[in-house]
């Protein structure tokens, strides 16, 4: 096994740095130092910890350029998109030291009691698995509400950005927080599962695959400890007759090449009506030709390359297998000549159910259109999906399509005439095979938390 981290700049394929694996006696000395801090931290109050919040995303922001410029170069996402995304984490931060409080506050409840209560105590020292494709977002999303609720967090971040797990310890010390409240581990994906079990972790969060999902999930249960699992998607999004295909278009392009198409909750699966379908497709696929893709660091470039060569292969392989299966290319769909992971923004159509185009998740900017016979059809054909994170219904009759995406279309966020993202005010997380709890809003920052009844008589 090496003993090494390597961080790799996907846009050339050169060696940015390597990190040396944390052995048992530094990761045992972390661990310590976390319940330490968690017994200080949990006696702290509300504003307290409020005050560490806020100053933590001033430290973001103060460090914004260098935070940017370094995801870019780890992971290949847009430069501009880095910095919006450093900028969200301030945010939630700042969220939470607005409104924790509030969402963990006492809730009374009358019984026979004197006095009866519900109460919201935090549970320990949270360990985060967290992947490379948004390296600030997903480790802030859960660390602010579980922090707030006075918890603390141990990072195992993705392998290849090192550098950036390192940052955020580094920013949140800056900053002026304990010692402890988030420390990073650099360890490979071999040694999570002693980990889990280790005593002083008390619950696991994890942004990632289905099948790390998996074994994370038999690793907890099998320690019993609390787990948060947001794993992959296969959005769909809906078009209807009466779709404004101005909407549509913009936000299939939007929705399928945000992060270079490496996104959990993003557009992959284009359900149109067959009426609508010829129209939808002459402009989607304009619209994707003419996106700009290329070096991450020139901000006219909207699309970098996939953050690793092995990752583009497996979406080329995907993207084969379905057109040897029958899929149609509209636009991309091979892989350019020169260094780095690039590859071109992607439409497959003729889609069908038994290719990886149809069945499986694409972590790339490839898109799939799928032929519905009506809004029925299109309902059963978003549904029929082992994944449930996101989807979209765009249609001029708002009504309508409320209902359809509120009773109807499986998935723990579904927007209409808007592709789904996560917002710090709103919970995220998904169903069937896209994982299970929340994060965010008023029910994410309850996961991590003793829910105790107090009775008095």
């Amino acid at each position: 096994m090496s003993e090494e981290l390597l961080s790799i700049d996907p846009s050339t394929g050169e060696k940015i740095a390597a990190y040396k694996i944390y052995d048992e006696v530094k990761v045992s000395s972390i661990l310590k130092d976390s319940l330490k801090t968690f017994e200080e931290w949990r006696r702290c109050s509300f504003k307290e910890r409020a005050i560490v919040l806020r100053s933590i995303a001033k430290e973001l922001r103060k460090e914004k350029e260098r935070l940017a410029v370094l995801a870019t170069k780890e992971m290949g996402k847009p430069i501009q998109q880095s910095r919006d995304e450093v900028e969200k984490c301030a945010k939630t931060l700042e969220f939470y030291a607005k409104e924790g409080a509030g969402y963990l506050a006492n809730k009374v409840v009358k019984t026979d009691a004197r006095k009866s209560y519900v109460s919201f105590q935090p549970l320990g020292v949270v360990l985060a698995i967290m992947p490379w494709n948004f390296p600030y977002w997903q480790v802030f999303r859960a660390m602010a509400p579980a922090v707030m609720a006075g918890n603390v967090m141990i990072l195992k971040h993705a392998s290849n950005i090192s550098g950036c797990a390192l940052a955020i310890e580094q920013v949140i010390r800056k900053a002026g927080a304990p010692k402890g409240l988030l420390q990073t581990l650099l360890l490979p994906s071999s040694r999570i599962e002693s980990l889990i079990g280790d005593k002083a972790i008390m619950a696991v969060t994890l942004t990632g695959s289905t099948a790390a999902g998996s074994k994370v999930a038999e690793a907890a249960g099998r320690n019993l400890k609390k787990q948060v699992l947001e794993l992959g998607g296969s959005d769909a999004y809906i078009i209807l007759v009466d779709a404004d295909m101005d909407v549509a278009v913009e936000i299939a392009v939007r929705g399928r090449l945000v992060n270079s198409g490496q996104s959990c909750v993003s557009a992959k699966r284009f359900v149109v009506v067959k009426s609508v379908q010829k129209e939808f497709e002459k402009r989607y696929t304009g619209q994707m030709k003419s996106a700009t893709w290329g070096d991450p660091m020139d901000v006219k470039n909207k699309i970098g390359p996939l953050a690793r060569i092995d990752l583009r292969e497996q979406l080329h392989a995907q993207v084969l297998k379905s057109i040897a299966k029958g899929a149609k290319v509209l636009c991309g769909g091979f892989i350019p000549e020169g260094p780095g992971a690039y590859y071109p923004p992607t439409i497959l159509t003729n889609v069908k159910k038994g290719m990886p185009a149809y069945d499986e998740e694409l972590f790339g900017p490839v898109a799939a259109i799928i032929t519905a016979k009506d809004e029925m059809d299109a309902l059963r054909i978003a549904n029929d999906s082992i994944y449930g994170l996101g989807g979209g219904i765009i249609s001029r009759n708002r009504a309508r399509a409320e209902k359809l995406a509120a009773e109807y279309l499986d998935a723990g966020s579904c927007f209409v005439n808007e592709f789904v993202h996560s917002d710090a005010r709103l919970p995220f997380g998904g169903i069937k095979h896209s994982g299970y709890g929340r994060e965010i809003g008023e029910f994410g920052i309850r996961e991590f938390v003793n829910i105790k009844t107090v009775f008095i008589k």
